[in-house]
């Protein structure tokens, strides 16, 4: 059978028999209503918690997490309804919407009135966390890691935190949303390095789907524990970024049964092959090699030892990541990188480590060859990666053996 695999803004076609094929079926979520429709009755019925108006009584503050943007949150759908149950329960409740910006670049104003809508925007008071302002986090604890919780203030100081989100598959800590609002979202950097750390990401539970014993994810926990969020609103997102489910109410239970939920769709277990090929979804998730590590990780983990693994993406804006190229270009052995990053101390981890150090986790294991454009032939060589210029040629250079496919790596949970 002919098999789609995004590319860009187009496909690419292979052949493969369907019991060769790993994919999953979040093409098949079919939603009962609207997204905003779909919040309301999650807030309406909170799982594990009372009513957000009712949490609201008697608090004089109120700060809500507000995804940034980098990420798919409806929040539209989502932030005026958390805002009018907020008002509801308590008029006069003093309200900061905090934008979760991890240790990612500032989200502009165009971005912020993209996000949330001119009128919030104009009405509200939002402010944009900072993770490398020290005036701005403050320490508020220790994660089970040893790694201080260091926090922005407008969330350990107010009395009400509550959160957005949305839950997808995360090619280390399991899946997004829930916890990850808190950490990284709004924690310092030497918070967010420390999570991410050589010695958290060589975990064998590091993985996508991945949550029972998972560091990362057990500190992530720890740490939306200590900033004492109460309460989310997470949905779950079908392949047109549109909301399929929403969940609400205490932040372990409404997590919980998102991913749950989610699993459904996602959740597949491995076909193992000796040619593995994938993509990362297509535009805008295959816009540069960094974000890639996310897709190649969905080979890794239907690949036999030794398999050669295939990624397609257009890169249509180069490599992304600036340490992470100059460490892959400078290192001359994937295998004694990966060992230097994982014996590098928590508070020695530098930003991108995370993804350099899986990358070459899966390149001391497996021969990448690279589809895309003939421009970034040059790079993806120097990053210990094989260039081809179309799929045709890259199942040559790959030679025989049983081929798996994977539509969209990014998109799938394989376990």
């Amino acid at each position: 059978m002919q098999i789609q695999l995004p590319y860009g803004k187009t496909a690419l076609v292979i052949e493969a028999a369907p019991e060769r094929v790993v994919a999953s079926r979040i093409g098949e979520m079919t939603p009962d209503a609207p997204g905003a429709a779909l919040v309301a009755r999650a807030m309406a019925r909170p799982l594990g918690s009372p009513p957000l108006w009712q949490l609201a009584r008697g608090r004089r503050t109120a700060t809500l997490i507000v995804s940034d943007h980098t990420r798919p949150v409806p929040s539209r759908e989502i932030a005026p309804q958390i805002l009018a149950e907020l008002r509801r329960g308590n008029p006069d409740i003093e309200i900061t919407l905090l934008v979760a910006t991890g240790s990612h670049r500032r989200t502009t104003r165009a971005e912020l009135r993209e996000k949330l809508g001119a009128a919030i925007l104009a009405q509200e008071r939002v402010v944009v966390h900072d993770a490398f302002d020290p005036a701005s986090n403050v320490e508020i604890g220790t994660l089970p890691s040893g790694a201080p919780m260091v926090i922005d203030r407008l969330a350990a100081e107010t009395d009400l935190l509550a959160a957005e989100g949305f839950i997808e598959p995360h090619f280390f800590a399991g899946f997004s949303g829930g916890r990850k609002s808190v950490l990284p979202g709004v924690c310092a950097q030497r918070t967010v390095l420390a999570n991410h750390c050589g010695a958290m990401i060589h975990s064998e539970y590091a993985r996508t789907g991945v949550l029972a014993g998972n560091p990362v994810h057990a500190d992530m926990e720890a740490g939306a524990a200590l900033a004492r969020l109460e309460y989310i609103v997470n949905v779950v997102i079908d392949q047109e970024k549109r909301t399929a489910a929403a969940f609400a109410g205490d932040p372990r239970a409404a997590h919980a049964a998102g991913v749950a939920f989610l699993r459904q769709y996602c959740q597949v277990p491995p076909v193992w092959g000796d040619v593995v090929v994938t993509t990362n979804g297509g535009a805008p998730l295959d816009q540069n090699l960094y974000q890639c590590v996310k897709g190649l990780t969905a080979a890794e983990a239907t690949a036999r030892p030794g398999a050669v693994l295939i990624l397609c993406a257009a890169l249509s804006d180069g490599v992304g990541g600036e340490q992470f190229y100059r460490d892959m270009c400078r290192c001359a052995n994937p295998a004694a990188l990966y060992e230097a990053f994982r014996r590098t101390p928590p508070d020695r981890t530098v930003q991108d480590q995370w993804q350099t150090q899986i990358l070459c986790r899966i390149l001391a294991r497996h021969r990448v060859i690279f589809v895309t454009d003939r421009a970034m032939r040059q790079a993806v060589e120097a990053m210990h990666m094989e260039y081809a210029p179309d799929l045709p040629a890259a199942l040559e250079m790959a030679g025989p053996g049983e081929l798996t496919v994977v539509p969209d790596g990014v998109s799938v949970c394989i376990c």
